[in-house]
């Protein structure tokens, strides 16, 4: 439930309802950015897309298609900007931004993040993984090229399907949502200077959103998956249909 082609069956909730007045001023205004955070599991880009189909938004999606994981921080940036350019039929990174802004949003979710799970290329989060230094690297240079064209970047909105997990003794747990009292507050800080929205759900909601998924599932044994994973219906849709 967590990829574009999964929301032929959604389940509107009150996280959905603070993202979708979220998008509508960004279709409205321009220079916003946009965080969608969440825990592992719980639907973020399935909320992203439904969302963005519903206010009938016209959205780019930037892709990240890596031949390897064993590549630099240089290499992934120009990998991504020349699929880009290729995409958009432009020549320069500032024909790309001024592009950008011809959209009601630029946004950074599953083609970006995850293609290694529907094509034969490596994703940023797989090379996230492995990357070390590079990935700080990468964000400074992003930081760089923001600087370099800010007057460009004040036209468009971007919205990111936000994630950052570390691996801490054998897990990889999402720094803003699955720290206690550390996550909070960075998700407090998040919102400081960026619009930010947080995808998460009740009991019921989750209840809800699996029994959508698969109306024969019982519900006590939903409840105990729950408490054994919390309320993160992706993931036990994933571990139920195992």
């Amino acid at each position: 439930m967590n990829r574009a082609e999964d929301n032929r069956i959604f389940v509107e909730t009150e996280s959905f309802r603070r993202l979708i007045e979220e998008l509508e001023e960004l279709k409205g205004s321009r220079g916003n950015i946009l965080h969608v955070i969440g825990a592992p599991g719980t639907g973020k880009s399935s909320n992203i897309y439904y969302g963005i189909r519903k206010l009938g938004m016209n959205v780019y999606e930037v892709p990240c298609n890596l031949e390897t994981v064993e590549v630099t921080a240089e290499e992934v940036f120009r990998s991504i900007l020349e699929d880009v350019k290729s995409e958009l039929g432009v020549d320069s990174a500032a024909d790309v931004y001024r592009r950008f802004a011809e959209f009601d949003a630029v946004l950074f979710a599953d083609r970006f993040h995850d293609s290694h799970d529907f094509s034969d290329s490596m994703g940023f989060s797989q090379w996230t993984l492995g990357a070390g230094g590079e990935a700080l690297k990468f964000y400074l240079k992003c930081i760089r090229e923001y600087l370099r064209y800010r007057s460009v970047f004040r036209d468009m909105n971007i919205i990111f399907q936000t994630a950052w997990r570390l691996r801490f003794r054998g897990k990889k747990p999402d720094i803003f949502t699955d720290i206690p009292v550390i996550s909070p507050l960075l998700c407090h800080l998040l919102m400081v200077p960026f619009r930010a929205v947080k995808i998460d759900y009740t009991r019921q909601e989750t209840l809800s959103i699996i029994r959508a998924h698969m109306d024969c599932a019982d519900a006590d044994e939903i409840q105990g998956y729950i408490d054994l994973y919390g309320c993160r219906p992706r993931l036990i849709l994933e571990k139920m249909k195992c």
